[in-house]
């Protein structure tokens, strides 16, 4: 692919800032692409290609690891988690600029056209069982935290298998559900504002505001499953089975998912709580129904 030739090798992994603009970049050349190519039902197409154009980026990123790690004759725990650490800062600004490539697309674009290329992403926004989550009210409701946690779960255990089969194959899933989230809160911003009068970018804003600490614990509960599965199915080809370095980076590479377990079960308490407590938001939501005649 020549994209991936324009960049330094270690571009991404040195200035990690800058894997928010290829995010971007990626994302707004495969929604065009998408809509030109299948502008019958662009909305998949258009994360299969962004997956596509990311994926020789994140190879790149994952050998340089493989070398420094292949030069080293111990594996420590704090290499490893310095390296898994720098990934998961790439991960977070792909993540964010996939997201607010997908949100400003729904709110600046006009509804038919954004109903056409993001179609897959409006059908899974916020239905009526959400709402009524949201705009309920109350302390906690166990019910809606092992809903939230058993939806999650699902997604990590597919970004870990994903990985592990294909090694950068998770990036379809996280670009999913970056393309999803970032629909569903620009959707929701969109059609609040046009009930409330308001601005749809103050809305917007106001909705990251709140969302972010949860959508951030479930996105990095993804990216270290991820993470996980890839450098376990590395690990397998480039080390000897059941030898001592292979037994460290795996040994290290289980607790990742662990940790990847806490990170969302952190996530789906957090959405709970803000779902059901949160005035403001459970406002929005309802003016978001309500401009939809719901």
């Amino acid at each position: 692919m020549v994209l991936e030739h324009i960049f330094p090798e270690d571009w991404l992994e040195q200035k990690g800032r800058y894997a928010f603009i290829l995010g971007i970049v990626y994302s707004i050349i495969a929604i065009l692409i998408a809509s030109v190519l299948f502008p019958g039902d662009p909305a998949l197409v258009a994360v299969a290609f962004t997956s596509m154009l990311l994926l020789p980026e994140l190879y790149k990123i994952f050998s340089i690891e493989e070398r420094q790690e292949s030069m080293e004759k111990h594996v420590t725990m704090g290499a490893l988690w310095r390296d898994d650490l720098e990934i998961v800062r790439i991960y977070v600004f792909l993540f964010l600029g996939i997201l607010l490539t997908y949100s400003l697309g729904t709110i600046l674009l006009p509804g038919l056209q954004t109903n056409e290329l993001f179609r897959e992403q409006l059908e899974i926004r916020l239905g009526e069982g959400f709402a009524g989550h949201a705009v309920a009210g109350g302390l906690f409701t166990s019910g809606l935290f092992y809903e939230l946690l058993s939806n999650n779960f699902l997604v990590l255990i597919a970004c870990f298998i994903l990985a592990l089969l294909t090694g950068d194959g998770a990036i379809f899933l996280i670009t999913w559900n970056a393309s999803v989230w970032g629909t569903i809160f620009g959707f929701t911003a969109k059609t609040a504002a046009e009930f409330s009068g308001q601005s749809p970018i103050a809305v917007f804003g106001l909705v990251m505001l709140v969302v972010f600490p949860h959508m951030m614990l479930e996105a990095i509960s993804y990216f270290l499953a991820a993470i996980s599965g890839s450098v376990i199915s590395k690990d397998v080809l480039l080390e000897e089975f059941a030898s001592e370095r292979f037994m460290e980076v795996f040994g290290f590479n289980l607790y990742l998912l662990v940790f990847s377990l806490v990170f969302l079960v952190a996530g789906a308490l957090v959405e709970a709580f803000v779902l059901e407590n949160v005035g403001v938001y459970q406002e929005i939501i309802r003016q978001s129904f309500l401009a939809l005649g719901k």
